[in-house]
């Protein structure tokens, strides 16, 4: 695992571009120039892992686009020390990202094998987010309530179980859609079962899945 001062630069450059594309929140630029999403990609893609692009993993999932990393993160408003849940571990990029932000992150897979790779991968690279394999529509109930929720895969909407998990006053970002496209939500728990919904626009997700494998 090696991390040179080409891919630093290559990451700084990175951290530009996503501030140029209109991310504000420094907190989370700063993580972009931290992380080395080199180390989350296949071998065979180390030498595009600074462009703002998804790249596959195994078990059909992505690492999703830098930029929209970011905009998730952002939307999130996360403060130092707050409980973080995020459906869909997958390459555990999304999960450090939030960890160099000081969330609390608690982190739910649904593929078993990408699950056993990124909890080893976490560890090596000193990150402490909590892993679990399970079925991210179900949560983590045992752990609720959550000060904030990442939902980082396309839902066709926005799961009651997972609501109900939210602390009043918390917020969920979740793509909601089963088309090509989906809309990024932003869900406010105003009270119980009363939200406040806001749209920010059209994003392309891989599915949500139910039922472990």
């Amino acid at each position: 695992m090696i991390d040179n001062y080409r891919h630093k630069g290559l990451r700084r450059k990175l951290a530009e571009e996503i501030r140029q594309k209109g991310i504000r929140d420094e907190r989370v630029i700063g993580a972009i120039e931290r992380i080395p999403r080199h180390f989350f990609l296949d071998s065979s893609f180390v030498e595009f892992a600074y462009q703002d692009k998804p790249f596959p993993i195994g078990s059909g999932q992505t690492i999703s686009q830098p930029y929209t990393v970011a905009f998730q993160t952002e939307l999130l408003e996360v403060k130092k020390g707050e409980k973080v849940l995020e459906i869909g571990t997958g390459s555990g990029y999304q999960a450090c990202v939030l960890l160099e932000i000081g969330a609390k992150v608690f982190s739910i897979e649904r593929h078993h094998s990408l699950y056993i790779k990124t909890k080893a991968l976490l560890q090596k690279m000193g990150y402490n987010a909590r892993l679990f394999y399970g079925d991210g529509y179900k949560g983590l109930p045992a752990f609720a309530p959550f000060d904030k929720i990442l939902i980082t895969a396309a839902a066709p909407e926005a799961p009651p179980e997972l609501l109900k998990q939210l602390k009043i006053g918390g917020m969920m970002v979740v793509p909601v859609g089963s088309g090509g496209t989906q809309v990024m939500m932003r869900i406010t728990k105003v009270d119980e079962g009363k939200y406040e919904l806001n749209d920010f626009g059209q994003f392309r997700f891989v599915p949500m899945l139910g039922n472990k494998e």
